[in-house]
């Protein structure tokens, strides 16, 4: 089955669903079936749990920021059973009305929905519940229930009780488990790669979910995709923004989106990456990209990094660099860490930036820059709790908000560097 899926959902964030994601992926892997991931909406850090968990890359599916076709495309760009998580809620989504949900997602594609619902602290009231969610959108199939979080198996059978006259199909009931649960930080997940427990974790949870779900009707749940509709224009991807591209990766520019990266090799870029916490020298390159992370978490490493700062300044000098969030304020002159400590960064933008006061950025962004190597319009993403000390000079993007309201200019450019807190997705579409 290559064009076919699956999403799992759930009613709220919090129910467990990337756990159970997680679980599901390596026991289907395990069985044979050659099951691929994907992430709806915009987010970094989950997609690198859900590749460790089935070997194989992770894709991101965003509703908001993608065309239908664009993202068909991609869901359809390997073989194998995809099996997508989906992101807070399942109605969930961008205001005024919830677009770029889980639900749209699964409108787009065709794909029936599988519902985890945390059950730890009710009884029959699970049925309203599941019904609800089912019956709410007559375009979606909810397939099945997953019962997560369960006291025993008298709690589990009579939730499967209380739910049988609802005629949705009870997938099984897992017991809640306090080795089963993922530690969190400031922006999410504590990243993959700082887990050296994680394959450990994951074989936890694969074992916990074949002994309590019934793989066999999960897998019959995977459905092909519905849409049909011309992708050719699509596959092109996006065109790269320059031939020879350095990137920034490790811990503390973590923060990728792989469709990117696979979009600019596939057109013919050359891709070299370096760890700045490593002092590595930014290589040869036509752009240099320092992504999203966590800087501030390593900030004192980072300005201790004089071969990595010295060659980033020398290479601004004939090379264009662009920094995206965590990669934008170590661009700056300097950032003030959670202890109110402040840190020198490489100084090519008029930029101070704070984690002392830290306030939430979110959302959705339309983006218009007029120059730079992203010049043009796109669609993307604001998620941090950094604070704007200083930032002086000609912004780089126009910036409205999910209801098209007018933003603040974000970012900075001078001469070949430029960056912004947001994440850029896609392309807006013409």
């Amino acid at each position: 089955m290559p064009d076919g899926g699956l999403i799992v959902a759930a009613p709220a964030s919090g129910s467990g669903k990337t756990t159970v994601t997680l679980g599901l992926l390596r026991a289907l892997a395990d069985r044979g079936l050659p099951v691929r991931a994907a992430k709806s909406g915009p987010d970094y850090i989950d997609p690198r749990f859900h590749a460790a968990a089935c070997g194989r890359p992770c894709l991101n599916l965003d509703a908001w920021a993608m065309t239908p076709a664009r993202i068909a495309a991609l869901a359809r760009s390997a073989p194998g059973p995809l099996l997508i998580e989906g992101a807070m809620g399942l109605f969930d989504g961008a205001p005024p009305d919830g677009r770029g949900s889980t639900a749209d997602l699964a409108r787009i594609l065709g794909l029936p929905v599988i519902l985890v619902i945390d059950a730890a602290r009710m009884v029959q009231s699970v049925a309203p519940l599941a019904t609800g969610f089912a019956r709410h959108d007559p375009a979606l199939h909810v397939a099945g229930i997953i019962l997560n979080r369960t006291g025993s198996p008298r709690h589990a059978a009579m939730l499967t009780r209380a739910l049988a006259p609802t005629g949705l199909p009870v997938l099984g009931a897992l017991p809640r488990r306090s080795d089963l649960v993922l530690p969190s930080r400031h922006l999410g997940l504590v990243q993959a790669e700082e887990r050296p427990d994680l394959d450990a974790f994951i074989t936890r949870a694969a074992a916990h979910v074949a002994a309590h779900l019934d793989l066999d009707a999960i897998a019959r749940t995977i459905a092909p995709t519905q849409y049909r509709r011309d992708t050719d224009a699509i596959l092109k991807g996006l065109p790269p923004p320059a031939r020879r591209i350095a990137i920034a990766r490790d811990a503390a520019f973590a923060f990728a989106y792989p469709h990117h990266l696979a979009d600019w090799k596939a057109a013919g870029a050359q891709l070299a990456f370096f760890s700045p916490l490593a002092d590595d020298p930014v290589p040869p390159a036509d752009l240099v990209i320092l992504p999203g992370g966590y800087p501030e978490l390593h900030a004192p490493r980072l300005a201790a990094a004089g071969t990595f700062l010295t060659s980033l300044r020398n290479a601004s000098q004939s090379t264009d660099i662009y920094g995206e969030c965590g990669g934008y304020m170590v661009l700056g002159e300097s950032l003030v860490d959670a202890d109110g400590t402040a840190h020198a960064m490489a100084g090519l933008l008029p930029l101070v930036t704070s984690f002392a006061a830290r306030r939430l950025h979110l959302g959705y962004r339309n983006l218009q820059a007029d120059a730079g190597p992203f010049a043009g319009r796109w669609r993307g993403h604001e998620f941090h709790y950094a604070t704007t000390l200083r930032a002086e000079g000609s912004p780089l993007f126009a910036a409205t908000d999910a209801e098209d309201t007018p933003l603040p200019p974000m970012g900075l450019i001078r001469g070949r560097v430029s960056g912004s807190f947001a994440h850029l997705i896609d392309r807006a579409p013409a």
